[in-house]
């Protein structure tokens, strides 16, 4: 899986590709609380070339969402997701939990 990470004046894009499953979760979940302790709580996290997650990937942006929310000052927010991942968003009731956008531009302009 690689990640790519772009910096915007208000939030943060993070862009994982490929799989994240229980292999890869792991990898994410340190690049996430990296970003998270260098200060950025606003994350937009662009999953349109995300093929699969699993359930250990969705605790990893679970895990996130909430470090991001304590003490309110930030949000994790989601863009591109394939209709296969709408689905299992829906299905675990993470539509709710997450606000999720169409295109990523979105996301970090909802910052």
């Amino acid at each position: 899986m690689e990640i790519s990470e772009k910096s915007y004046k208000r939030s943060t894009l993070i862009k994982p590709q490929g799989r994240i499953d229980a292999d890869t979760a792991p990898e994410l979940e340190q690049y996430l609380e990296k970003v998270l302790k260098g200060g950025q709580y606003h994350l937009a996290v662009d999953l349109s070339d995300v093929d699969y997650i699993s359930s250990a990937g969705l605790r990893v942006l679970v895990s996130a969402l909430k470090e991001s929310h304590r003490y309110n000052r930030g949000d994790v927010r989601l863009a591109g997701l394939s209709t296969r991942l709408k689905e299992a968003f829906d299905l675990v009731g993470f539509d709710k939990l997450f606000q999720i956008f169409d295109a990523p531009e979105d996301a970090v302009g909802s910052f």
